[in-house]
Parts: C-alpha cells; sequence; structure tokens
C-alpha cells in the first residue's frame, strides 16, 4: 500500500498486535487525562502554590494544615479547566470529523503540552487561570477524539475490553499524580515551588511522546471510508482483521457494512453542526438529537453518583474515625491503587454482561455505600459529641470502608461505560462531535460538582451523601428505559438500534428486530461473520445501501402489523427506491 508511509505500524503489525498497540497509544493520552485529573490535589496543598505564588490563603502556623483565605478563587483555578474541555471537545469532534482522527490526536497532544508549560511556569493566579483554560482545552481535544478512535479501530466483540484497558490507565495516571506529588512533598519539607511545578511539568514527558508517536499509526478506517479513501481502508482493515482465508472475508464484509451505512447517512441527514445534532435538526430517522441527550445525561449523572463527592468528603470521614492528617494521605493513596485495580473487573465483564447490566449493579453497589457512609458518618460525628471516642473511630473506620468499597464499584462499572457509549452510538458522519457531546456532559457535571459540593457539604454535612445515593437509584430506571444495549453489536449497526421514533428501550429493541429480519444484507454480514464475497466468482458483492433510505414502508408496516402477535406495532424500516 504505497499511500499509507513506509513507517507506519500498520504494515509491520496485523491483528491483535496491531489493535494492541493502537490501544496503547490511546492509553497514552488516557493516562494523560487521569494524570491531569489527580494533579491538581496535591498542587492545591503546597506551600508555595496557595501562599506565595496564588496568594489563596496561609499556612496554620499551629498545625501546618493549608487556611484558605479565597475559596471562589481556589474553585475557579480548579474549575476553568473544565470550561477549557468543553471548548476544546467541541472543536476536537469537529476537527476530527472533517481532518481525522490521528491529526486531531496530534493537535490535542501538542496544545496539552502548551497548557502544561504555561501552568507549570505561572506566576500568578490570572496565569494560571488562563494556563489551566489553555491546559482544559487540550485535554478536551484528547478526549473527543481517542475513545473514537479506539472503538472504530476495535472488533464489535471486545470494544469494551479494550477501552477498559485504556480507564486501568487512566486511573493508574490517577495514582502516579498521588504519589509522585506525595513523594515531591518530602523535598527541602515541601516548602519550594518545586514542589507544584515538578508535577505539572511531569506530564509534559508522555504528551511529547504522545504527538510524536501518532503519525506512525493507522487513520481510522471507519473515517477513510466516510471520506472516499477506501482502498486504504480496506487495507487497514485487513491488517486489523486479517488477510487471509476466513479472515480475508470478515474484513471485507466489515468494510461492505461500513461503505453500506456510510452512503445510507449521507442520504439520511443533511444537517451536522452542533445545533442541529443537540435539537435533533434534519438528522431524519438517525435521531440524532436523542443520542445526543443520552450521552449528555450519562455523563452528568456519573459525577452525580457520588465520585466527586467522595473525593471532597472523605478527609472528613478520615477525621472522624480519628485519623491523622498524615495518615490520611496514605490511606487516600491506597484507595487510588484499589481504584487501579478495580477497573481491570470491566475489562474481563463489560463485553460478557453488557453496558446496562455493568450500570446496574454498580448504581446498586454505589448507592448502598453512599447510604452507608452518610449513616456511619453521622454516628460518628454524635459519638465524637458525647465523647465517646472508642465507638466513634469504629464508626468512622466503618464509613471509611463504605468510601473503600464505593470507589472499588464505581471503577469496575460507571468509569468506563459514560465514556464507552458516546463511542459507540453515533452515526459515521459524525462520531467525533457526537463523542464531543460525551465530553461536553462531563465538563458540565464536574464543573458543576465542584462549585456546588463545598456549598453542600458545608450545609448538608454528611446528608449530601444521600442525595448521591438517591442520584443512584435514579440512574435504574433510566438507564432501563432509555439506555438501549450497545454490547455485541457492530457501530454499523446502531443506526437500526436508533431508528424507532419512540424514545423507550423496548420500542428501540423491537424496532431494531424488524429492521433486521427485513434488510438483512444490509449490516449482517460483519454483524454475524458472514462473508459478502461472491462463493462462485471470488469477487465482491456490490453495494446495497444504493436505493435503500431511512423511510416508512407502509406496506411492509402493514404485513408486519398484522403477523406480530406481541403487538410490535408500526415501526420504521428500510425500504428500496
Amino acid at each position: 500500500m504505497d499511500i499509507i508511509p513506509r513507517y507506519n505500524v500498520v504494515h509491520k503489525l496485523q491483528k491483535r498486535s496491531l489493535l494492541i498497540a493502537i490501544n496503547c497509544v490511546a492509553g497514552l493520552s488516557i493516562f494523560f487525562f487521569g494524570y491531569d485529573q489527580g494533579m491538581m490535589g496535591g498542587v492545591n496543598n503546597a506551600v508555595s502554590y496557595y501562599q506565595d505564588t496564588m496568594k489563596l490563603g496561609y499556612i496554620n502556623p499551629n498545625t501546618g494544615a493549608p487556611v484558605i483565605t479565597n475559596t471562589l478563587l481556589q474553585g475557579g483555578i480548579v474549575s476553568v479547566y473544565y470550561l477549557g474541555t468543553l471548548i476544546g471537545c467541541l472543536v476536537g469532534g469537529s476537527f476530527g470529523d472533517r481532518y481525522g482522527r490521528i491529526k486531531t490526536i496530534g493537535l490535542g497532544a501538542a496544545w496539552a503540552v502548551i497548557g502544561a508549560t504555561l501552568q507549570c511556569s505561572a506566576q500568578n493566579h490570572n496565569w494560571m487561570i488562563c494556563a489551566r483554560l489553555v491546559n482544559g482545552w487540550g485535554t478536551g481535544i484528547l478526549n473527543a477524539i481517542v475513545p473514537v478512535w479506539a472503538t472504530e479501530t476495535a472488533e464489535h466483540t471486545s470494544r469494551g475490553q479494550f477501552i477498559s484497558i485504556e480507564f486501568t490507565l487512566n486511573i493508574f495516571g490517577v495514582v502516579v499524580a498521588y504519589w509522585l506529588e506525595y513523594g515531591c512533598s518530602f523535598y527541602k519539607d515541601g516548602t519550594t515551588s518545586f514542589t507544584w511545578r515538578f508535577p505539572i511539568a511531569f506530564q509534559i514527558i508522555p504528551l511529547l511522546f504522545l504527538a510524536a508517536i501518532v503519525w506512525f499509526f493507522p487513520e481510522s478506517p471507519r473515517w477513510l471510508t466516510k471520506v472516499g479513501r477506501e482502498e486504504e481502508a480496506r487495507y487497514i482493515l485487513g491488517r486489523l482483521r486479517g488477510e487471509t482465508g476466513a479472515d480475508a472475508g470478515r474484513a471485507e464484509a466489515e468494510f461492505q457494512d461500513i461503505r453500506n451505512i456510510a452512503e445510507l447517512e449521507r442520504k439520511t441527514t443533511h444537517s451536522n453542526s452542533y445545533f442541529s445534532m443537540l435539537f435533533g435538526i434534519e438528522s431524519g430517522n438517525l435521531h440524532i438529537g436523542r443520542r445526543v441527550q443520552l450521552v449528555v445525561w450519562l455523563q452528568i449523572m456519573q459525577e452525580w453518583i457520588g465520585i466527586a463527592g467522595v473525593t471532597i468528603y472523605a478527609p472528613k470521614i478520615f477525621e472522624i474515625a480519628g485519623i491523622t492528617a498524615k495518615n490520611s494521605q496514605w490511606i487516600s493513596g491506597l484507595n487510588d491503587i484499589f481504584y487501579m485495580f478495580s477497573t481491570l473487573i470491566c475489562v474481563f465483564t463489560l463485553d460478557r454482561i453488557g453496558r446496562r447490566w455493568t450500570l446496574y449493579w454498580g448504581s446498586v453497589g454505589q448507592g448502598l455505600a453512599m447510604f452507608l457512609a452518610g449513616g456511619f458518618s453521622r454516628l460518628g460525628i454524635n459519638a465524637t459529641a458525647a465523647g465517646d471516642t472508642a465507638s466513634a473511630t469504629h464508626y468512622g473506620n466503618a464509613a471509611v470502608s463504605m468510601v473503600y468499597i464505593f470507589t472499588f464499584v464505581f471503577g469496575a462499572t460507571w468509569l468506563t461505560v459514560p465514556w464507552l457509549y458516546p463511542a459507540e452510538i453515533f452515526p459515521l458522519q459524525v462520531r467525533a462531535k457526537g463523542n464531543a457531546w460525551g465530553v461536553v456532559g462531563w465538563s458540565i457535571g464536574n464543573g458543576w460538582l465542584t462549585l456546588l459540593c463545598p456549598v453542600m457539604f458545608a450545609s448538608l454535612g454528611e446528608k449530601t451523601l444521600y442525595i448521591f445515593a438517591a442520584c443512584n437509584a435514579i440512574t435504574i430506571p433510566m438507564v432501563w428505559a432509555l439506555y438501549p444495549e450497545s454490547n455485541q453489536r457492530t457501530l454499523e449497526e446502531m443506526n437500526l438500534l436508533f431508528a424507532a421514533d419512540s424514545v423507550w428501550n423496548w420500542e428501540a429493541e423491537r424496532n431494531f428486530a424488524i429492521l433486521k429480519e427485513q434488510n438483512p444484507e444490509l449490516v449482517q454480514a460483519a454483524g454475524r461473520g458472514h462473508s459478502v464475497i461472491d462463493p462462485e466468482t471470488g469477487l465482491r458483492r456490490g453495494s446495497v445501501a444504493r436505493g435503500m433510505s431511512l423511510n416508512v414502508d407502509a406496506n411492509a408496516l402493514g404485513a408486519h402489523h398484522h403477523e406480530n402477535r406481541d403487538g410490535v406495532g408500526e415501526k420504521q424500516t428500510f425500504k428500496h427506491g
């Protein structure tokens, strides 16, 4: 393949080894994302940062603890990062759909390097606010495009596994940030600017490596098909799936499915702007507006189920348990390590039990842990007020165990699915933009809670944890009623899954079954492993998408209505023109 540069790894690796290499690069980006998230916790506690440089407060001479006098400014410096990610993801989604996944990853990495450089050299809070905004912009670009690139190259039977591995690296980034800052706090008693400037600068290393190495990796074959570069797409798919025997047929079958759906999407949707996507304008029966709402709210609920609250309230729980400030650092660090290992559960379960059941059991476990953490915290506070320190310690330790259980369950369930689902369900024409909407939801949820959590805990105390427990309970009927299962379905099958006019999941599933039955040739090849190679001639069969449209076929609907005794009713179908 002369069109693809000779230095590209697609010429040297194939099948699983190529997929692993791609996911290592994607994982490097997700590692940076986790590191960047975990970094500010230690930075905010550095004396040189909050007292000398940013003028946010002073150190208590008696206890050595930070006393923040301008909490609004401190929160604003943290929160402005999420404004940057919101802007960056919209830029990344648009750029990624127009210019490709690889160029967008390179752009995001370069932009994040600039942001990290500005942060580690900040001389005042105004400088730091601008630097955080720029850094967030680069993170948003990467978060919008990297999951899309990973899902578009993976097989539909193992998409969840590969994305889960990437998010193990995400929490590994949090762990590295925490322990690196913990180590730096001992350098000259943690009083110099090195304590916070070096951890910020450290993220430049993986970013530079990512910016350099990504050009050696193949572009998404789905994006190449969308823009008409079919020869490259077919070659890359062949290397990803195999080029000999039955593997060659599978690669060709998948290519045909991609081309069929790409043609169908071009005829069905006429406006791909973010505004049109949000309100489903001119998207026809693709129902893009509905998909946008689903991914935005899934990401918002990911924050409201309590992960941000546990992070903020954990020091108070440790205090109730009688744990010293120094020991609480060890406990927090160990919790992060358990958190990281919990993500491995998702690696082995997500493609087996599906996205919906993963969210179900996560919500149940997290909700119970939140409720019990709040209850034990209240009992500990009451015992402390009564002077019963022994009971207070026992209740506090029980609350600490609930924190461990919550983060463990979250890492095994809700951490990954809200990032995977947006990268799966959108049409090829707007997949990067669609994933960007998920990042918008994450930015809103994070920014919202970063500002609200201190106020909520100051006013409600441990009762705030009950609110998070209730949010976990709300997500169960929400997912059951509104979110169709994407597990073990090809990306091309998603348009059929969301073709129903009804918002309810059971209607979507019934409609999907009808469309699959009436149009088996459209996406069945890759979905079921059937070949589209003519067995007699050995030649590739032509596209079946030409002459099809996402319109209602009244005759087919009427026939199905009479034949179906389960009361499915009238559904949409593809019709041949």
